[in-house]
């Protein structure tokens, strides 16, 4: 596409630290209220809609903002810090924004109706991948969602698993297999108003509780006949999402800003904190100094590998590349290290539901199921090494 698909709007949104930080803040006020309903949180994504960073994402080619990939980042990060479950959110829908940006895909007239509607609303995009027999697909095999042919398109059945946002989701990516003899793989789009969709309430968490991640069924979903995006076989049906790209390290993002949080925390409680057998703040002792000088190590850890990293990426270092899939162990490695640090220091007014890090501690958790899984990361980490 050469023109834009919807008129230009103007953003002021640029993800300057003032920027990020009011993001932050917005979010964060209604995080502990969805994280104890579980319910879809539409008051985050409407702060974050609010602050323009939905349109921000879109290419400005598409009358979007055209927000830079480090940017990008920043932002994850900001809204994570604020509310997780709104940043895998937003996180999901940035991913399917960047990749019709690059590759195309999604329908011209489809994607000027997306475009669109973000300009009024926060429009959530995501593929629904996993299903219950098959598990994660990054893993390899083929789905048992299926799709097939009909006069006028294709009709949708079958099953999907841990699918975020899906109450309220309005775009939805099913990865599916079609009735062919020798079956092509791809993703189907509906919205998801679409009838035949079912929500299944399955998502009882121990982290991101508000993300509403719950299984869906799609029982005979008609589509029309250029909603089916094709996978090229290319040896065997893998995840497409499981592949190192540039865009490997977003949703680690969001777990280095869960651990800013938990920072904040700390910091605030160190100085307020002011035990009767001590007479002034813990702050002042060399212990809560060298813990928090702990915490920051490791969140620099992680903040230098994400950017650092990604900048190389984007910039085509292959090696850099090659390397996002360890990238993210190590970031999550260190975003819940800083996050335990602080909890172990503080003891139990850090499990407290009276305070916030309690949730920062469930949240960061979360950071581990993220494709690539540690084991598969370092295992094929391992054989590059090993040449095996």
């Amino acid at each position: 596409m050469t023109v834009p698909l919807a008129p230009a709007r103007t953003t002021a949104f640029t993800a300057r630290p003032d920027e990020l930080a009011a993001l932050t803040a917005a979010v964060a006020e209604t995080a502990d209220h969805y994280d104890r309903s579980g319910e879809f949180p539409a008051d985050g994504l409407a702060a974050v809609h609010r602050a323009g960073v939905f349109a921000a994402v879109v290419d400005e080619r598409f009358g979007g903002g055209g927000l830079g990939p480090l940017d990008r980042l920043r932002t994850v990060q900001a809204i994570g810090q604020g509310d997780p479950s709104v940043a895998l959110i937003f996180a999901n829908t940035l991913t399917a924004h960047v990749a019709q940006s690059e590759r195309g895909g999604l329908p011209d007239a489809l994607y000027e109706r997306i475009v669109a509607e973000t300009a009024e609303r926060p429009v959530s995009i995501n593929t629904a991948r996993a299903e219950p027999e098959l598990g994660a697909p990054a893993r390899g095999g083929l789905p048992a969602t299926a799709v097939r042919r009909t006069a006028d398109g294709w009709v949708l059945s079958g099953r999907k698993a841990y699918v975020t946002a899906s109450t309220g989701l309005d775009y939805h990516l099913v990865w599916a297999k079609t009735d062919d003899p020798e079956p092509r793989v791809g993703h189907v789009v509906v919205a998801g108003d679409d009838p035949g969709i079912r929500i299944i309430p399955t998502w009882d968490h121990l982290g991101l509780r508000a993300s509403s991640t719950h299984d869906v069924v799609y029982d005979e979903v008609v589509v029309p006949a250029d909603r089916f995006l094709e996978i090229p076989f290319q040896g065997t049906y893998r995840d497409p999402s499981s592949r190192a790209s540039a865009l490997s390290l977003t949703h680690a993002a969001i777990y280095v800003g869960v651990a800013r949080a938990a920072q904040d925390f700390f910091t605030r409680f160190a100085h307020e904190r002011v035990p009767a057998g001590l007479g002034r703040p813990i702050a002042s002792t060399e212990r809560i100094q060298s813990l928090a000088g702990e915490i920051e190590a490791q969140l620099v850890q992680a903040e230098e590998l994400l950017y650092g990293l990604t900048a190389r990426a984007v910039a085509g270092d292959e090696a850099a590349i090659a390397r996002t899939p360890l990238a993210k162990v190590l970031i999550v490695r260190s975003a819940i290290s800083a996050v335990e640090t602080a909890v172990a220091a503080l003891g139990n007014p850090a499990l407290s539901r009276h305070n916030p890090l309690e949730r920062h501690l469930r949240d960061v958790l979360s950071a581990r199921v993220h494709p690539p899984q540690e084991d598969a990361a370092l295992l094929a980490a391992g054989r590059r090494v090993l040449d095996v």
